[in-house]
């Protein structure tokens, strides 16, 4: 599978040094305005790449507000089109893209890295098999600092504000494992100019509540974490990315883990989608379209500073 990478951002090298690792795929080009450090073709334009047959898909690591946009125009050229998250910044868009694919009859996929992260893959086997048995308690939280790395991150009409570009991951493996909340609240605050987006959100389900918060703390030196504890009457899973290994209390405390990257794993599973025509059932267009909307829904209830709204 020959794959062009569309951004030579942050994520956009994260994603070219991960396909390096995968034999089956080829890194077949790369569009930037800046040249690459990898032997590649260099487009500076996304529709010359479009225009090369010699490319089978594209991975987009563009600014969310340019998703659409691109995400159509390679879709309309024939190809199939990995996209970063978050999908894109409205639910009308991100249905326009879905369209779009199948208009096309290419693959769409939108990048929820956190669905191929180890530790989260066993969290949601765990779920679906119903080994933690009835959920009675979950919690996500992540957070950083303002990231550096580029100025339209911390433009919100570009990236739809830091809580909403970092919490998306959270927000996605929510309904991943549970499904469509009953109602979400949600308290927080924002100071841009000091680089401060967080937020404390509650998503109510028949029988537990699932907490998400996190959010940039401001400029600086703060470091990454992102974390999980999921408790359910037969055992607890629990992981954080900076202290605590994923451990099993309570039925066995033993946790093996796969050893593949994250983001290898989710291009690996894209481009085999690709070669055989199967849809992305583990991670569908119309479900990272849905945590979009229960993202932008999630700020809008911090607005109601805790205020209980149905959401459906």
């Amino acid at each position: 599978m020959r794959l062009a990478v569309v951004g030579l951002g942050f994520m956009g090298g994260v994603h070219v040094k991960a396909i390096a690792s995968l034999p089956q795929v080829e890194l077949a080009a790369v569009v930037s305005r800046r040249a690459p450090e990898w032997p590649a073709k260099h487009y500076t334009r996304l529709e010359d790449a479009l225009a090369d047959p010699e490319i089978d898909a594209v991975d987009l690591c563009l600014p969310t507000d340019m998703h659409e946009s691109a995400a159509i125009a390679a879709l309309a050229s024939g190809k199939h089109v990995l996209v970063e998250k978050p999908m894109a910044l409205s639910v009308e868009s991100c249905h326009r893209m879905i369209a779009a694919a199948e208009r096309a009859q290419r693959i769409l996929m939108v990048a929820h890295v956190l669905r191929f992260f180890p530790a989260y893959r066993v969290l949601q086997r765990a779920v679906a098999k119903g080994e933690l048995g009835s959920i009675r308690s979950a919690t996500f939280r992540r957070r950083c600092a303002q990231p550096g790395w580029s100025e339209w991150i911390t433009d919100k009409s570009r990236s739809g504000g830091g809580g909403f570009d970092l919490l998306i991951h959270d927000v996605d493996m929510a309904l991943r494992l549970f499904g469509a909340p009953r109602a979400i609240s949600a308290i927080g605050y924002e100071d841009a100019a000091k680089g401060v987006d967080v937020i404390s959100a509650r998503f109510y389900y028949d029988g537990f509540v699932a907490e998400i918060s996190g959010g940039w703390m401001g400029a600086g030196g703060f470091p990454f974490a992102m974390e999980f504890t999921v408790l359910g009457d037969g055992g607890i899973l629990e992981f954080n990315s900076e202290s605590r290994p994923l451990k099993r209390y309570g039925g066995g405390e033993e946790v093996s883990l796969e050893s593949m990257d994250g983001y290898a794993a989710e291009i690996a599973y894209f481009t085999e989608c690709c070669r055989t025509g199967e849809q992305p059932s583990l991670c569908t267009p119309a479900s990272s379209a849905e945590s979009v909307r229960l993202a932008l829904a999630m700020f809008e209830a911090r607005s109601r500073d805790g205020e209980r709204i149905s959401w459906k």
